[in-house]
Order: C-alpha cells, then sequence, then structure tokens
C-alpha cells in the first residue's frame, strides 16, 4: 500500500488543477500529506487482513464498512466529500450508487492478497460495494486491482493494457500529451481510472509513474494513488521512498496496519532491481543470478579440487581449472598422515621457515 500512499502525499498539493501540469516539481512539496485517500486504503486493508482471504463476500462487505467508519472516526477532517461525510456517520449504512474515484482509490490492497485474478475482482467488487455499487464504481475498482495483481505476477505493460481493454472497455490507446491539455477536475471512475493506468503504462520507473499521474491536473492525489499502487506493483518502491512515506504518517495507527501488511506479503514491497527494470525483466535476472551461483559453485569446487603427479625430483599439484603448484623435493622436510588419513608434506627453506 505504499505505492498508494505515497501517490496521495505527493499528488495532494497539485488536487483542483493547483500545479502547472508538469513533471518537474518537488518530488515532495510544500503542504503535502496523507488525506483521505491514505486514510480509506488503510482501513480497507486492515479489515481485508482481518477477515482473511477465505472470507465470503458478506464478511469483507461488512468488515470493510465497520472499519472504514471506524478509521474515519479517528481522521475526520482529510478532506471527504459531502456525501461520504454522512455515511460515516450513518448507524446503518447502505450503498448510494456512486461512480466516483473513491472505489479505485482505496482498493489496492485487494490487488496483492490473493492468490487469482478472479477472486482479487471478487474482493474488489465487495470493497466497492459498499458504497461505490454503480457499475462505474465498481469497474473502476476491479480494473485498479486488477493491473495491481498482473503487476505483481510478472505480467508486462502490454499485457496487463490488453487485459484491461478487453475486461473493462477503458480506451488506454492515448498519450498524456494528448490527455493533458483538456484534462480538469473529474471525481468519476471513468474519468480517472482509465488516465491513471495510462500514467503508470508511460512510465519507466515508480517515480516518473507518479509524476505522470500528478502532472495531468486534475484530482491529482487520487491519480497518484491509482498510478502509484500499479508502479509499485510493478516496479518496487525504492527504500527511500518508503522511508519518506513511514516518516509522514501517523507512526503506531498507521504503520502498524503497513507494517503487518507487508509481514503478510514477506515485504514484497521494496525494489531491490535498478529502476527501469520491468517485471518480466526481474524474472530473467532471478533465473540468472541462481544460474550464476550454481556456476560459481561448480567452479569453486573444482578450484579446490588437486590431484598430484610424482616426478623424482618434484610433485606437481594441478586443479581442474589448470593451476599448478610445484613442490621440490629439496624443500620437504619431513611427511605425515592425520588422524582422516590425509598426507601433510611439511616443507622447509634455507632459512628453516616450515609451511605445510
Amino acid at each position: 500500500m505504499y505505492g498508494a500512499i505515497l501517490g496521495d502525499i505527493i499528488g495532494s498539493p497539485f488536487e483542483f488543477d493547483r500545479g502547472d501540469k508538469t513533471k518537474n516539481f518537488d518530488l515532495f512539496s510544500e503542504g503535502c500529506g496523507f488525506t483521505d485517500d491514505s486514510v480509506m486504503t488503510i482501513a480497507v486493508g486492515e479489515a481485508l487482513l482481518a477477515v482473511g482471504p477465505k472470507a465470503t463476500v458478506k464478511e469483507i462487505e461488512e468488515a470493510i464498512a465497520t472499519n472504514m467508519q471506524n478509521w474515519g472516526g479517528r481522521y475526520p477532517h482529510t478532506g471527504y466529500g459531502g456525501r461520504f461525510r454522512h455515511w460515516l456517520k450513518e448507524k446503518n449504512p447502505k450503498p448510494y450508487g456512486s461512480y466516483g474515484n473513491g472505489s479505485a482509490m482505496r482498493v489496492s490492497a485487494a490487488g496483492w492478497l490473493y492468490d487469482s485474478v478472479e477472486r482479487t475482482r471478487e474482493v474488489a467488487r465487495a470493497t466497492a460495494n459498499v458504497i461505490h455499487n454503480h457499475l462505474e464504481g465498481i469497474k473502476g475498482a476491479e480494473a485498479t486491482a486488477s493491473a495491481i495483481y498482473m503487476a505483481r505476477n510478472g505480467s508486462s505493460k502490454e499485457e496487463i493494457e490488453e487485459y484491461i481493454e478487453k475486461e473493462f472497455h477503458y480506451n488506454l490507446d492515448r498519450t498524456l500529451d494528448e490527455i493533458r491539455p483538456e484534462y480538469h477536475m473529474d471525481e468519476t471512475c471513468q474519468r480517472t481510472v482509465p488516465e491513471a493506468i495510462i500514467a503508470f503504462l508511460e512510465s519507466k520507473d515508480f517515480e516518473d509513474a507518479v509524476r505522470n499521474a500528478v502532472s495531468l491536473g486534475g484530482d491529482t492525489d487520487t491519480l497518484g494513488v491509482i498510478t502509484g499502487s500499479i508502479a509499485e506493483a510493478f516496479y518496487g518502491i525504492p527504500a527511500v521512498l518508503i522511508a519518506e512515506c513511514k516518516s509522514r504518517i501517523d507512526k503506531g495507527l498507521m504503520t502498524d496496519v503497513l507494517d503487518e501488511f507487508d509481514h503478510v506479503l514477506g515485504s514484497r514491497s521494496v525494489d531491490t532491481y535498478p529502476s527501469n527494470v520491468s517485471g518480466n525483466a526481474k524474472i530473467y535476472l532471478n533465473v540468472g543470478i541462481v544460474i550464476f551461483c550454481l556456476l560459481w559453485y561448480i567452479l569453486s569446487i573444482m578450484f579446490d579440487v588437486w590431484y598430484i603427479h610424482l616426478e623424482p625430483t618434484q610433485i606437481i599439484y594441478r586443479n581442474y581449472l589448470g593451476a599448478k603448484k610445484v613442490i621440490k623435493a629439496s624443500d620437504i622436510y619431513y611427511f605425515e598422515r592425520n588422524s582422516n588419513g590425509s598426507l601433510i608434506i611439511v616443507c622447509s627453506d634455507r632459512k628453516g621457515r616450515e609451511w605445510i
């Protein structure tokens, strides 16, 4: 979830077209901080961890609704919309047909916790249904979670793009340069999720992806959340940015959930590869590293195994790599055999120095 939260923090100062629609800005600008996007992302993540991977759709929906209200009560002033603010206080909260981008904004945990794209989509649908039960709201959540699932499982950008276009009918055949001039504040899924995915598709690393999203203008924190969540799964995140993220959210209350999430996942978020290495390339690198280590092990054994050739005036040691050691007969001081039967040759030079 670090990718989503970082996207929120980085994009927060530029919401409502307050930026210059450029990628050239201070990554952590004055006034940046987490918003309701991060709060609800963490609320959903914690709820999914609590119910476990085998929970029913009803159990997921009930846990999500309860946890979102709890976290909304803890952080009541982080930028919620008017209708959602009322929902947070309702005793028996019901969905209200929203197709806002909040369903896609808070769904990132669902992209990480399940072992099939079908289950991922089912859970994403459940996280949306508690409020965003409009077709477009559900579609936005499913598309985002699907992209995360595919990215973390080694799919290429081309494969992700093809799947999203086929399954969700989003038009991803556009460039940021084409989108940017006419793009403005729009809080709907259908005018946020495709643009956020395109920002990822045009990126070269995690930071570049978030900069792409923010450069579009409009709802920059939510664009950053969606793009950042997919980019994290594809590229990983440099450790320095994760540390920066932790320093800008509440220690304990928020970081405890993130730590537990990482514990469940096996700490898969930290990127140990160069920032321009794609998901498929990481697989090839891993295979290459294994092969290299195996060859190194074999060579080390070969180098350490010596055979002896006896001559009248010297003893010659050779290994399988061609290295050679020569002991002259005149240098041999004495022989002895140790407890395991190995022959020890003790040598001495003219100055009386001994070596084995």
